[in-house]
């Protein structure tokens, strides 16, 4: 397995850390800084004797060393500062998704693209029409993190461990997520169960914004390690062939009455990229969001042509 990491901001390198940890196979962190992914390949390297990793990644400036990946993902852009929604980036990091895709797809035309640069769903479609690949070879990493953020904020309020909890949620990486309390749990009994509905508002209202609260915070740059997490997971179910269940930015084909248009939904991950899109049992009010949040991606995509 070869997997490329675009970009060596936070999320790239740190990405690119949890996989060579994991023993995914050769990892290739490249960046237009010359001298950055080397210094930071360099320096896991040096790690790997203390935390016991075969050192297997390479830091360069140069796409021919990402020829013949498995898996690309591209983490590249300009991260959202305070008071920036994830939209206020769509013209800026259109062009850099372009440039990438363009440039590492010839060498890689086999590979999986997995999108986690903001605005996600919109710059998933980009690299699509970019790259020409067919459709389930490239998504976006949106579903992943965002069920991580929903299952620690319940399981903080419930004050129970994060890993008594299940919960997921779809449509769009932004404001038109779609909450799905009735196919949440908690130690196996369903949420609403345990929380009122103030409460339940509450946590899928921060879920929503957890990504801005934590710009917020830091003041300067975004959110870098649970997004690496759901990207390292998504990489392990790919290069498992395990058609584990994920909830990612994918284009969706008739499911839930939703016809060509990325957004996030349940789908089974395999060596070949999504096998197939997994149709929860949802009532009116959770498909009405779910088409609602295709689209408001369905137009801000159309926006990129003028781009």
């Amino acid at each position: 397995m070869k997997v490329t990491v675009v970009g060596s901001g936070f999320v790239g390198q740190t990405t690119a850390m949890r996989l060579v940890q994991r023993g995914i196979g050769d990892v290739v962190l490249i960046d237009i800084v010359e001298g950055l992914p080397q210094g930071l390949a360099l320096d896991m390297r040096e790690s790997s004797p203390i935390e016991r990793f075969e050192p297997n990644i390479t830091g360069t400036n140069d796409y021919r060393d990402t020829a013949g990946s498995d898996v690309v993902v591209i983490t590249a852009g300009f991260p959202r500062q305070p008071g920036m929604s994830r939209m206020d980036l769509l013209g800026k990091n259109a062009g850099i998704i372009r440039s990438v895709v363009e440039q590492v797809v010839p060498g890689s035309p086999n590979a999986i693209l997995i999108n986690v640069t903001n605005p996600l769903d919109e710059m998933t479609h980009l690299a699509s029409e970019v790259s020409g690949f067919p459709k389930q070879r490239v998504v976006g990493m949106a579903g992943v993190l965002d069920g991580a953020r929903l299952r620690y904020f319940i399981a903080e309020e419930l004050g129970v461990s994060p890993l008594a909890v299940e919960a997921m949620t779809l449509g769009s990486h932004g404001e038109s997520m779609v909450a799905l309390p009735r196919h949440a749990t908690v130690d196996g009994k369903p949420l609403p169960d345990l929380v009122d509905d103030t409460t339940l508002e509450r946590l899928y209202a921060r879920t929503r914004d957890a990504g801005a609260e934590i710009v917020a915070l830091l003041k300067k740059g975004s959110a870098y390690y649970a997004p690496s997490a759901a990207v390292a997971a998504m990489v392990s179910a790919i290069a498992s062939d395990s058609r584990e269940v994920l909830p990612v930015c994918a284009w969706v084909t008739g499911q839930y009455g939703i016809h060509d248009v990325y957004v996030g939904v349940p789908v089974r991950l395999t060596g070949d990229g999504v096998a197939d899109i997994v149709e929860l049992d949802l009532n009116d009010e959770e498909l009405t969001a779910l088409r609602d949040a295709a689209e408001g991606i369905r137009a801000k995509c159309a926006d990129l042509a003028k781009l």
